[in-house]
């Protein structure tokens, strides 16, 4: 299925407008339940490689998206759309932050603001990790990142590096 540049544009405008602090729980919220453009497995399958790739992995899953579904003027046209109106709330919010950003309270709405933001990825996250239940054997490629990343407080490379080939193990398996 194809979508024009303009749609790409439009819907990514309104995934990068949703989220303040994080969009990726939007990005899936629209691209997989409300426009069933992907399926579960298959945003988290490209998440995983947008992820190992260079660059903020949202606009790396726009350019995906994007190429897919509208070619290169479509890859345009996504990262343009997640990009431009977030680019422009930020510029006008960091004016107001410069005149208003010592006020005790406008540091307690940040503070509110940032614990939204983590709910929304831990949500994002128990999503994806619902779709992994259904093989028990990546529970463990899970399980072990976890532990890497936060007792061992390693880099995202490294737990890739460690991790990877662990996780291409099990998907063959369940590729079979």
């Amino acid at each position: 299925m194809r979508h024009s540049p303009a749609r790409l544009f439009i819907t990514f405008t309104f995934i990068g407008l949703s989220g303040f602090g994080g969009v990726l729980p939007w990005a899936r919220r629209t691209l997989v339940e409300q426009k069933q453009w992907l399926s579960s497995q298959e945003f988290n399958a490209l998440l995983g490689v947008c992820q190992l790739v260079p660059g903020p992995n949202i606009v790396n899953l726009a350019v995906c998206v994007g190429e897919r579904f509208g070619g290169v003027r479509g890859a345009f046209a996504a990262v343009g759309g997640l990009m431009l109106a977030p680019m422009t709330v930020v510029i006008l919010l960091a004016l107001l932050y410069d005149h208003f950003g010592e006020f005790e309270r406008v540091q307690g709405i940040l503070r509110g603001i940032s614990s939204v933001g983590v709910g929304l990825i831990a949500a994002t996250g128990f999503k994806m990790l619902k779709d992994e239940l259904g093989y028990p054997p990546m529970l463990i490629v899970i399980a072990i990142s976890i532990v890497i990343a936060t007792i061992y407080q390693l880099a995202l490379g490294w737990v890739v590096a460690i991790t990877l080939p662990l996780a291409l193990l099990v998907a063959w398996r369940k590729a079979r």
